[in-house]
């Protein structure tokens, strides 16, 4: 089903709001994901088609360099002000990382689809060109 809604008409919920709640973007009724991260092939309620957005594996990519960088940070400041030893490190660290990351890779994969979807971003096509021109068919 094309998606033939205008995004000025859509509600404009705010971004952050919008990805913990993990709603659709054009009716904010049904959920997007059809498991833990698998967004659901499409909306429940409006038949807005979540495959045509390209969320791919940037929000993991972004999660890991913040999340990396806040915990090299405070393992930095422990090691500064406690100096433990390394067994600590490991066994504090690699389960908080790994609970940030997945626990956060939901609200991102949504909040770059809701983007994906108000911004009406789709796959790059070069001006007057047709798919299959491109492919060189």
């Amino acid at each position: 089903m094309a998606d033939t809604t205008p995004v000025s008409q859509t509600p404009q919920t705010p971004l952050v709001r919008a990805a913990l709640r993990a709603r659709c973007p054009r009716c904010e009724n049904a959920p997007l994901f059809g498991g833990w991260v698998r967004f659901a092939p499409r909306c429940r309620a409006c038949g807005l088609d979540y495959e045509q957005f390209n969320v791919g594996d940037g929000p993991a990519a972004f999660l890991i360099l913040i999340i990396g960088a806040l915990i090299t940070t405070l393992a930095l400041f422990l090691q500064l002000g406690a100096q433990p030893p390394f067994w600590v490190h490991i066994i504090l660290w690699v389960p908080i990382t790994t609970l940030l990351v997945i626990l956060c890779l939901r609200a991102s994969k949504a909040a770059l689809l809701v983007l994906e979807y108000r911004h009406q971003a789709r796959e790059g096509r070069i001006a007057g060109s047709t798919p299959q021109a491109a492919k060189g068919q």
